[in-house]
């Protein structure tokens, strides 16, 4: 089998656990697996409104499951299978997360017509024009937990 056979079939089973999730749960049509060395090693669902928690994507499920059952944060040589091209925040945890590689089925711009907003967010930090407002307050000691932290000599960097 080659390569991009591989990489259909697990986004048919990703694809396929996407349509489940919606069918069974009542939850998006997002679904994510994690594979290392060609082998699945979690599997992840959108539940936000099942679980009423904004961030329990298909993708961040899945990371915090390889990571539990892998004993560690860094997913490096793990590659991550996704429903849809991963939003801002999920983009940002499989960046966290140290994988390298994502294999997506579906555009942010298809996502974007069926009312998800991830389309609205890429734009945003693209122009750097946010409809949150951000304000940094300064404070004499805002620092300190940094400076701390940068001088322990057992730290764990990430």
């Amino acid at each position: 089998m080659d390569k991009n056979q591989k990489h259909k079939l697990f986004l048919r089973k990703v694809i396929s656990l996407a349509v489940r999730n919606v069918k069974l749960n009542n939850n998006g049509p997002f679904a994510a697996v994690i594979v290392k060395n060609d082998k699945i090693i979690s599997y992840g669902y959108n539940r936000v409104t099942k679980k009423n928690d904004p961030t329990l994507h298909a993708e961040i499920d899945a990371i915090r499951k390889a990571s539990l059952k892998l004993q560690t944060f860094d997913l490096a040589g793990c590659v991550i299978y996704s429903s849809c091209q991963p939003c801002p925040m999920c983009f940002s945890a499989v960046y966290w997360a140290n994988i390298k590689k994502i294999y997506y089925a579906v555009t942010k711009e298809t996502v974007s017509k069926y009312g998800f907003r991830d389309l609205k967010i890429y734009n945003e930090l693209k122009t750097g024009r946010f409809t949150v407002k951000m304000d940094q307050i300064d404070t004499d000691n805002a620092v300190e937990p940094f400076k701390i932290w940068n001088k322990k000599k057992d730290k764990i960097k990430y």
